[in-house]
């Protein structure tokens, strides 16, 4: 919850600056760290143990990870950092280029929103501990803390944001994007 919405405000610098194209790589490579990083959790926990370990089932407990966790997670990001972006390309659209904050609130508002709404439902529905009001006040106070996470940190972004568009000399507008995330051009068809 601390250090997760700040690959929000990455995707939003990336996305303002650079464009959704340049977004839709990032994803797919973290898509594919994700991805990476639960197979060698998967991995190393499959192995066995040296021999006398006494701490296997506590190292099982850290690093294995359930495919449910797993599932939800990687389905979590792929939706919502896409959501995020595409929000966010459309906005500075429709706004000319002006209210950056509201495009980063409202981008991550939707992000954070469907990447909540997706996470903690697949990843914890029906598990002991979790009834069904337990799991919607989760997913909302996670959905409204990381939204607010960007919202206080909008002053960094501007300042990231602007120098990064003085140095590039970069200013992207997505008028032309095809915005499907499986697409390999920038441009529509």
């Amino acid at each position: 919850m601390l250090f997760f919405p700040i690959s929000y405000i990455l995707g939003d610098v990336l996305t303002e600056v650079y464009g959704y194209a340049k977004a839709r790589r990032v994803i797919w490579t973290g898509f594919g760290a994700l991805a990476f990083m639960a197979f060698m959790a998967w991995v190393v926990v499959a192995l066995p143990p040296a021999e006398g370990w006494p701490y296997q089932s506590d190292y099982e407990h850290v690093f294995g990870n359930s495919w449910r966790i797993v599932l939800a997670s990687i389905t979590a990001f792929w939706v919502g950092e896409f959501a995020n972006s595409f929000v966010l390309a459309k906005m500075k659209v429709w706004t000319k280029g002006r209210f950056m904050w509201m495009r980063t609130i409202g981008s991550t508002f939707v992000g954070q929103g469907l990447d909540s709404l997706i996470f903690y439902p697949l990843a914890f529905w029906g598990l002991a501990g979790w009834p069904p009001e337990t799991l919607f006040q989760v997913v909302l106070s996670q959905w409204l803390i990381k939204t607010a996470w960007e919202a206080l940190l909008t002053p960094v972004t501007y300042v990231v944001v602007n120098r990064l568009k003085a140095a590039e000399g970069v200013d992207l507008f997505d008028m032309d994007t095809n915005f499907s995330p499986f697409a390999s051009t920038a441009t529509k068809a």
